[in-house]
């Protein structure tokens, strides 16, 4: 089954789908069938505060064609506005779901973003896990933006690489505002899946299973990285619970 229209709520003025997993891979892989230029976000804490403070992002992600409940509590507020089945649908569950059925159907897979020893690990785990995967491409863009030059080489390269789907991960917003405007140019369903590189690579630890389903996974990280993460979790977490809770109440209503 694929979506023809999009189910799902307003969380804190961004659309959220509500779909299975069945769905989500199953719609992507049509898209990707014919080469459509599409681009998926999925949407954790941090991605859904990020849109409520900055008109961009949210602008961003409800122009996106599929935006998936990336973490636990998106996933529990889907539930309570009418979803009671809602799935967490997240980055590296999607991109490693999605390779285990381009082996199978033949789709061509590109990825960019991250740094060249995390696409050489993730290059060589996915080749000893999905052996007849087609791997067409792995790019790491500089820290910087791009010149138009060397954006237009970058569209062309991806278009000539014949991808299907080319993941991106170069983190929220980023990832989303170059969807956005890649959008039109590249001939592939584009997927933004933040961390997942580097989890599949191996070089960052994911959260066990428990804490993941107990909506923990992000005091897991924080836990990894407390110097770099504890700011951004307090904020984001702070400003999630209460504006969330408004919402919920009725105090608040937050526009798309």
């Amino acid at each position: 089954m694929t979506i023809n229209v999009r189910n799902g709520a307003n969380i804190l003025g961004s659309h959220i789908d509500a779909l299975s997993w069945e769905d989500a891979i199953n719609t992507i892989c049509d898209w990707a069938r014919n080469r459509e230029s599409r681009y998926v976000t999925l949407c954790n804490v941090h991605s859904v505060v990020t849109a409520l403070l900055e008109d961009d992002h949210r602008h961003d992600l409800n122009e996106a064609d599929m935006a998936t409940s990336d973490g636990m509590p998106v996933t529990w507020t889907l539930r309570k506005l009418g979803f009671p089945e809602q799935q967490r649908i997240n980055g590296p569950d999607l991109m490693w779901k999605y390779c285990d059925k381009a082996e199978k159907v033949g789709h061509k897979v590109f990825f960019y973003g991250s740094t060249d020893m995390v696409l050489s690990l993730l290059e060589n785990k996915l080749r000893a896990t999905f052996p007849e995967l087609q791997i067409v491409g792995m790019y790491s863009p500089p820290f910087r933006e791009l010149t138009a030059t060397e954006d237009d080489e970058v569209v062309e390269r991806l278009n000539a690489s014949g991808a299907n789907v080319v993941f991106i991960g170069l983190g929220c917003p980023r990832q989303e505002r170059w969807m956005f405007q890649h959008r039109g140019k590249i001939n592939a369903v584009m997927i933004g899946v933040g961390a997942a590189f580097n989890y599949h690579a191996g070089t960052t630890k994911r959260a066990p299973l428990w804490m993941q389903n107990a909506g923990l996974e992000w005091f897991h990280r924080l836990a990894s990285d407390p110097k770099r993460l504890w700011r951004r979790y307090l904020v984001t977490n702070s400003i999630f619970i209460l504006a969330i809770t408004a919402q919920l109440l009725g105090i608040k209503k937050f526009q798309d």
